[in-house]
């Protein structure tokens, strides 16, 4: 009897140490996990904090986007019309060049002049809640020969050559006049020719009407 009370007791001395040893253990991995936890919730946190910081800046670099473009309609009229199929404007001013010259005729350089100074005007108007730089793009066109022609083969590469000129020359028309673009900090202005191609072109018998002058501005918002 003695005996069976006392191997009772040996195996109740053994078996809460063991207990307590194992809910230790218990504990110790629950409060790792619930520290690594805790650790992956913060970080997640974090991102979600950085995310949403992102989304906010990006909804107002839009913001003002869009009320740039609305402020852009202001350019609409005598000068410019807007193109929304292709997002530009095209110079309305109806230049007609030499076929294959560059040089702009002295009767079309006063409403040249009048447009480049809008231009200019309607992007120094526009109020912004924050920086602003625009990207001003200046295509020069040219048209095609008749179809068939084998000079529009010939001539596909120093074309693209010439409606650079002729938007160059464009250029240079409002720079010698006091419409310098570079003055303008917040404005970057680029020059191109598109030759015989581009989106938007006229055709068939208005080919003739490629003869002119793009206008594309893209506004930049946010800190530079």
């Amino acid at each position: 009897m003695n005996n069976s009370t006392s191997n009772k007791r040996q195996s109740n001395d053994f078996f809460w140490p063991s207990y307590v040893d194992l809910m230790t253990s218990l504990f110790v991995v629950m409060l790792v996990l619930f520290v690594y936890s805790f650790k992956l919730f913060k970080d997640r946190e974090g991102e979600l904090k950085k995310a949403n910081g992102e989304l906010k800046v990006k909804a107002a670099e839009l913001e003002q986007i869009t009320k740039i473009r609305n402020s852009l309609q202001q350019l609409e009229g005598r000068y410019f019309r807007y193109d929304p199929t292709n997002e530009r404007h095209e110079l309305l001013v109806p230049v007609q060049f030499k076929a294959g010259r560059d040089e702009i005729q002295d009767s079309y350089k006063p409403a040249l002049l009048q447009a480049g100074r809008r231009l200019r005007t309607v992007l120094k108007s526009i109020k912004t809640d924050q920086p602003v730089r625009y990207l001003v793009i200046v295509e020069g066109m040219a048209a095609r020969y008749p179809q068939g022609d084998p000079r529009n083969a010939r001539e596909e590469q120093t074309t693209y050559q010439l409606s650079y000129r002729r938007a160059l020359n464009l250029l240079n028309l409002w720079k010698q006049n006091g419409v310098n673009f570079s003055q303008d900090r917040s404005i970057e202005l680029i020059i191109g020719g598109s030759g015989f191609y581009g989106t938007g072109r006229y055709s068939g018998r208005r080919e003739g009407d490629n003869k002119r002058f793009l206008i594309q501005v893209i506004p930049k918002v946010g800190r530079f």
